[in-house]
């Protein structure tokens, strides 16, 4: 257990995967987070109490000085441009670019640490140079960085989705190993109803796929899930 609070800031936050995670790791405080996506935010906002935190839509924009301080950034930083599900265009693209206001914003705020998250093409991605810029401009922000590819199905999420994670400390009192071994394999899906990809429908219980390739019906690209939630019934006001 953490003793004392880490106050966070959420860039590229999404829906609050990070926040989420932090949440209920314990004793770490949001101070305000970024995401330029009005659909995402909005979620954001509704999952989580915002009242009262920094705010900015582009990170682009970002003017560090106006930011609250903070210990932890967070920063799952935009992945089309290294997946190799995309065109892979890197740097090249202006999604790609993005991860330079990640260095800005390290290098005006110096937060003590960081974890950022990408797909694991940025490893390969123009034969691995990509990557070794990442390293190099965090390395000379005087960041001691440590990386793995972590997999989501080795720690209780029935999903097999593979992510890059980089963890950076400006403390060498940090050095040694922070990111965890996998704990346990998951088990395969159970299907509970046959048919095709979109139509069939699966156990939560099992390990899913992320995704497959495009098919028809309401699950054409990750298959039907029973999850049993609970339907609220509606209720007249007045």
């Amino acid at each position: 257990m953490i003793a004392a609070t880490i106050q966070f800031f959420d860039l590229f936050s999404g829906i609050g995967g990070f926040r989420e995670g932090l949440r209920r790791a314990g004793n770490f405080v949001c101070v305000g987070h970024c995401e330029v996506d009005t659909y995402a935010d909005k979620n954001y906002r509704l999952l989580f109490d915002t009242e009262g935190e920094w705010y900015c839509s582009d990170a682009r924009t970002i003017e560090p000085e106006r930011m609250p301080d903070f210990d932890l950034l967070c920063a799952g930083f935009p992945c089309q441009a290294f997946s190799i599900a995309g065109k892979r265009e890197g740097f090249a693209d202006a999604r790609g670019t993005l991860f330079f206001e990640i260095a800005r914003i390290l290098e005006a705020k110096r937060p003590s640490y960081f974890i950022l998250e990408n797909v694991p093409g940025l490893l390969s991605h123009d034969k691995g140079r990509t990557f070794c810029t990442i390293l190099s401009t965090l390395s000379e922000l005087g960041y001691h960085v440590e990386w793995k590819v972590l997999n989501s199905k080795d720690f209780g999420v029935p999903q097999a989705r593979k992510r890059v994670y980089i963890v950076g400390y400006l403390d060498f009192r940090c050095a040694g190993k922070v990111l965890p071994e996998p704990e346990t394999n998951g088990a395969a899906l159970v299907q509970i109803r046959a048919g095709s990809q979109g139509k069939r429908v699966y156990s939560p219980k099992g390990l899913s796929c992320t995704l497959t390739s495009q098919a028809g019906g309401m699950g054409g690209k990750t298959g039907l899930y029973d999850v049993g939630v609970p339907i609220k019934e509606n209720t007249k006001l007045g």
